[in-house]
């Protein structure tokens, strides 16, 4: 199957009612963080997940290795890769030129992100004056360069950028009318917070399948950075339930896990489309819960 093939299986997948499980990689810095994104790889490839992500560095700082990377999973696994793109640093010339390697790399699968400044979720905006400002440009501008499946992101707990949660579901919802397939929440610890995104969502017009972001937590000092990476808060009630194991590594990764798949086993009894994991690119967590799921013989 070529990818192009793939990539449009997936669409009909989730259009169709199907459930998606999935799992996203980033592009290491060193040779050494490499070997082990495929010590990773193979591990998740024998669990035959719907997709595997693989980032885009902030600003772009990691777009060769993105790349490349995206394309030997897609030439070397029988996984579909999906290959993140973001508006950040890039001219529109820019963006061609990436989404003309992801095609001849034969991906065809991509998630559109205006991506984050490079000081962060919550640095102010400033877009490549010959670049673009929002990801549904970006959506369109994917769309109108070839038979792509394209997803997007969405907020449980809405973009740290975003005045408010209903301007958030609007921007959604103009992703999808610029031609979005499917979306894909950053994580949350919270199921109420993926139903309330769906209720805002649908508001708002968003037919698209929105699949639920994950990611197990394997260690306290985790907690701490949730808050700048998501732009919300960690919940208190799970941070109390970590303080008590915090002196016992392999209790909290047990309890990350144990979460992870309450979690997960809420958000599917309401029906959501699959379950996307933040490796991290480390395995044995994730797929603790994957197989903890009953996801593991799929």
């Amino acid at each position: 199957m070529t990818q192009s093939a793939a990539g449009a299986n997936l669409a009909q997948l989730l259009a169709t009612g199907g459930r998606s499980f999935s799992f996203e990689l980033f592009p290491p810095k060193t040779d050494e963080g490499e070997q082990a994104l495929w010590r990773t790889v193979r591990d998740l490839e024998r669990l035959n997940p719907t997709f595997v992500s693989v980032t885009y560095g902030a600003g772009g700082s990691t777009r060769d290795r993105t790349v490349r990377i995206t394309a030997e999973i897609a030439e070397q696994t029988s996984m579909i890769p999906v290959a993140h793109l973001t508006c950040v640093g890039a001219s529109r010339e820019e963006l061609r030129g990436v989404i003309g390697e992801y095609a001849a790399a034969g991906i065809h699968t991509i998630l559109a992100l205006r991506g984050d400044p490079p000081g962060g979720p919550t640095a102010k905006w400033t877009p490549h004056e010959d670049g673009l400002q929002h990801a549904d440009e970006l959506v369109e501008l994917i769309k109108a360069l070839g038979n792509f499946t394209v997803g997007v992101a969405a907020f449980p707990e809405g973009h740290p950028s975003s005045p408010d949660l209903d301007t958030d579901a609007r921007v959604l919802a103009a992703k999808q009318d610029a031609g979005a397939q499917f979306a894909v929440t950053q994580f949350f610890f919270r199921s109420r917070d993926y139903a309330d995104l769906l209720e805002r969502a649908t508001a708002h017009g968003v037919t698209m399948p929105i699949i639920p972001g994950l990611m197990p937590v394997t260690n306290v000092a985790q907690i701490a950075r949730f808050a700048d990476l998501s732009g919300a808060a960690f919940p208190p009630e799970l941070a109390a339930r970590f303080e008590l194991v915090k002196d016992d590594d392999d209790a909290v990764r047990k309890l990350g896990v144990e979460i992870a798949v309450e979690m997960s086993n809420e958000l599917l009894a309401m029906g959501a489309p699959g379950l996307h994991f933040y490796t991290l690119n480390r395995s044995t967590s994730t797929v603790q819960v994957y197989e903890a799921l009953g996801l593991g013989s799929r």
